[in-house]
């Protein structure tokens, strides 16, 4: 079984920065898996935010966060970041990191099978 336990979130004006960290406390070797952030806002259907394929050299952004948001990973700390920053307030979401069932990036929530609980972040203007 993965845990995936996230950090980070809050509230920040629109402008502000926040840098959210999402760490598998538990099974197999995390660098071997893609990585994911999704994000889903009240009433809005969940939505791919960006991905990382295993090493980090793929990497995947939305539209709406490109030149915004930025991912990472490190993967001796088995940890995936989510860097963002110039935040609207269309970011307001629950933002949730997931793993993939490979080693390579895919778009499509169906391709994540450990979730983590999620975190809130909250843009005000």
């Amino acid at each position: 079984q993965v845990q995936l336990v996230e950090s980070g979130g809050g509230s920040v004006q629109a402008g502000g920065s926040l840098r959210l960290s999402c760490t598998a406390a538990s099974g197999r070797t995390f660098s071997s898996y893609a990585m994911a952030w999704f994000r889903q806002a009240p009433g809005k259907e969940r939505e791919l935010v960006t991905g990382t394929d295993w090493s980090g050299g793929n990497t995947y952004y939305a539209d709406s966060v490109k030149g915004r948001f930025t991912i990472s990973r490190d993967n001796a700390k088995n940890t995936v970041y989510l860097q963002m920053d110039s935040l609207k307030p269309e970011d307001t979401a629950v933002y949730y990191c997931a793993r993939s069932r490979g080693e390579f990036l895919v778009l499509k929530s169906s391709g994540y099978d450990y979730w983590g609980q999620g975190t809130q972040v909250t843009v005000s203007s």
